[in-house]
């Protein structure tokens, strides 16, 4: 088997994602009776707290995606790509999957090459927040990627309209056939866009634990309700 029929081949149910990039969120973490399917640590976010977020992490009970997200991709503090580097490396023993942008995958090969030895699963990401790429460009996105044999790409577009929600569902329907993808939208029909992509399959669901960081996200509680009538649907 090729190493692109092995991505291929790899597909998940729908999974709900806790976002934890603030204290308040990560004390709502610690304290959850419903577990979501993992969390994800905002590192560049996490910054100023980073000792409370380590002596936490016993405490979450989920399995762990770690990011340090690029400051064009909406990253907090502007860090460079040395610092993301170190702070996911930092994290690195305790993660489950690691995120890193399309972008930046050429500076942080080598925690990329140190990830793969490791066992822990690569999920290349792409966040267009300012407007609705074309079919065009988020093709190119999903084509580079694939050099990089991820286990899951994920797609975050920024979603105005209705027309934009479509947009986003056409690449979805099309994409998801040669690898694991994760999409979502932000901005005026973010919400829309997130509950269509769950329904049809999109393999993590990102949902924020106290505060929204973006408009259109959607809490986890509430994407909780949404993928359980989705799962009732289907019987």
């Amino acid at each position: 088997m090729t190493a692109r029929s092995a991505v291929k081949a790899q597909r998940f149910p729908p999974a709900l994602v806790g976002v934890i990039a603030t204290r308040a969120d990560l004390r709502r973490a610690v304290r959850l009776r419903q577990l979501p399917d993992f969390f994800e640590l905002r590192l560049d976010a996490l910054l100023p707290i980073l000792g409370e977020v380590e002596s936490s992490i016993s405490k979450l009970r989920a399995p762990l995606i770690m990011t340090a997200r690029h400051p064009q991709e909406g990253g907090k503090h502007n860090l460079s790509p040395t610092r993301r580097r170190e702070l996911l490396q930092r994290f690195l023993p305790v993660a489950q999957l690691v995120d890193v942008e399309l972008r930046s995958a050429r500076q942080l090969a080598p925690l990329l090459r140190t990830t793969r030895e490791r066992g822990v699963g690569l999920i290349i990401s792409v966040h267009k927040l300012d407007r609705m790429p074309s079919q065009q460009w988020m093709n190119a996105q999903l084509k580079a990627a694939l050099r990089l044999q991820p286990r899951i790409f994920k797609l975050a577009v920024r979603t105005d309209t209705p027309n934009d929600v479509l947009e986003l569902l056409a690449f979805y329907t099309k994409a998801s056939g040669r690898v694991p993808l994760a999409a979502m939208g932000v901005g005026k029909c973010g919400r829309s866009a997130r509950v269509a992509l769950l329904h049809h399959g999109s393999v993590h669901n990102y949902g924020y634990l106290v505060d929204p960081q973006l408009s259109g996200q959607i809490s986890l509680a509430a994407l909780r309700r949404i993928r359980q009538k989705r799962r009732t649907d289907r019987i």
